[in-house]
């Protein structure tokens, strides 16, 4: 009887540690492969991961998230996506074109879902076919940043008929689509003069000669700027030029302003379309790529009182202010 019994007790626990085991195994893996650690990046991740927690998918409860950053190395970004698709991911969340490029390229021909984030053109780096129907296993969030709000912020700070220098990484499809947006936006009021960036060995010395030409600089979303904003702010500034920013990390950075997107929205954004997608809600081929929802205009005080610029009133009254490193009435 008492055999019996150890024998039936053992089955019990035998039958939970089964369960449990299961339990584990059915718990969702989500990979995140991230190009570069930078601010902008970072708070599209953040963004991400709050967006799922807001519909209750929270990491070690009932999703493993998974985060691997490439450090800016493209063969980085492949070995990511590969490792996410031998541990047979449910989905993977790819931040910034490099990565997004791999993770589509990796999981072709496999059911995992792919969504990215910070990626400019999405059509244009390959990732999707159409924007408003992806027709493949690929669809996300671009950050474009809207241009003509940063021609309105130049012209009501400087006038029109000033030479704007733009530098970008010349290797990153993103930037160069943004380099073209910015000339036709320009048009004839501006003078473009646009400087493309090998990597960070070359970016000063190209800077400051840069800054010898131009009365403003206008930095597009770019992973190599983004990682430098602060030499670019640091160096502007030492040379009287005021530098327009394409999303709000830049200002914080000491960039002067800009009207553009915020990437913990972006990020947020696509967290929610991950959650439609887990929950059966959609397709991601059916999925329209969607931009930012949202810009914000954000305005380095600090910046100004160093260029010794006016910033007129009622950019002032709807912007967010940052003074003494400070970010002072952000909602």
């Amino acid at each position: 009887m008492v055999g019996l019994r150890r024998l039936l007790m053992m089955s019990i626990v035998g039958l939970a540690f089964l369960m449990t085991g299961c339990q584990k195994e059915h718990k969702i893996r989500i990979g995140i492969t991230q190009f570069v650690d930078h601010a902008a990046l970072d708070r599209a991740r953040q963004g991400f991961i709050d967006a799922l927690a807001d519909r209750d998918y929270e990491h070690g409860q009932n999703i493993i998230i998974d985060y691997q950053s490439a450090h800016g190395d493209f063969a980085n970004t492949t070995l990511i996506a590969e490792t996410f698709v031998s541990k047979r991911v449910d989905l993977i969340f790819a931040i910034a074109t490099p990565s997004a490029q791999a993770a589509r390229n990796v999981t072709e021909g496999t059911n995992i879902p792919v969504l990215f984030s910070a990626v400019t053109d999405p059509v244009g780096a390959g990732l999707v076919d159409r924007l408003d129907k992806p027709g493949g296993n690929v669809s996300g969030t671009s950050d474009m940043s809207p241009m003509d709000k940063q021609f309105a912020l130049i012209r009501a700070v400087l006038g029109t008929q000033k030479r704007i220098g733009v530098l970008y990484h010349q290797g990153e499809q993103n930037s160069i689509v943004q380099v073209d947006a910015i000339r036709k936006e320009a048009g004839h009021d501006f003078t473009i003069e646009a400087v493309g960036i090998a990597d960070s060995a070359t970016l000063q010395l190209e800077l400051e000669v840069l800054l010898r030409k131009v009365d403003a600089l206008l930095i597009p979303t770019d992973n190599l700027m983004a990682s430098n904003m602060e030499l670019i702010a640091v160096k502007a500034i030492e040379a009287g030029i005021p530098v327009f920013g394409t999303e709000a990390n830049q200002v914080e950075a000491g960039a002067l302003m800009t009207e553009g997107i915020d990437y913990y929205d972006l990020g947020y954004q696509t967290g929610m379309m991950a959650a439609d997608i887990l929950e059966g809600k959609v397709e991601v081929s059916e999925l329209a790529v969607q931009l930012s929802e949202v810009t914000e205009l954000v305005i380095n005080l600090d910046t100004a009182k160093a260029l010794n610029l006016n910033i007129p009133q009622d950019l002032l009254d709807r912007a967010t202010l940052i003074e003494n490193g400070v970010m002072l009435n952000d909602d």
